[in-house]
């Protein structure tokens, strides 16, 4: 870009407009601050603390949100961008695998709040005693398709919000190493 200023362009004030030194060290940094097992951890610590907290709040409002999935999914997309700090594809696609798993989980731990109520027992009573007979009744009359489709969107929205944010010159920098390795 020349410093030529034209007269009917606005004065910018973003950038100078030359290139971004780049350098190796910061790729190496971004490639190393990556941790799979992190991320896993931190998305199954958000599960155990979601299911819970989404028993206490049907017990304590007499309701059972069904939608209330797609919050798990938001909640493991940023558990997993902070703790994993992932640049690539495995992030989301853990974080999506997660929400799937964690909206099914969540479904049958509250399914067993509500049994134990019903029973005067503890749901931790109540999971031990599932049986092989009990899936295909829990499956018949708790899980539906607007479970699957709640989970559906938790999943999109925690691939979505998984991968770690850069910067112009991170993401510049990292663009210029994938093609370097023939990544991209």
């Amino acid at each position: 870009m020349n410093d030529a200023q034209s007269p009917l362009r606005l004065h910018k004030k973003h950038g100078s407009g030359q290139a971004n030194d780049v350098l190796s060290g910061d790729v190496r940094r971004l490639i190393g601050a990556q941790s799979i097992r992190n991320a896993i951890i931190a998305g199954c610590i958000v599960i155990i603390i979601f299911c819970v907290f989404w028993i206490l709040l049907s017990e304590l409002s007499n309701r059972i949100f069904p939608w209330f999935t797609v919050v798990l999914g938001f909640l493991l997309g940023h558990s997993i961008r902070l703790a994993g700090r992932g640049t690539d594809w495995r992030f989301p696609t853990i974080a999506a695998a997660q929400a799937v798993a964690g909206a099914l989980i969540a479904n049958v731990v509250v399914a067993a709040s509500v049994t134990a109520e019903g029973f005067g027992t503890g749901v931790i009573d109540v999971l031990r005693a599932v049986t092989s007979m009990t899936w295909p009744v829990f499956f018949d009359e708790v899980l539906t398709i607007a479970d699957g489709v709640y989970a559906v969107v938790a999943a999109a929205l925690a691939a979505f919000y998984a991968n770690r944010r850069l910067t112009r010159s991170e993401y510049y920098a990292l663009r210029l190493w994938r093609e370097e390795q023939g990544r991209d």
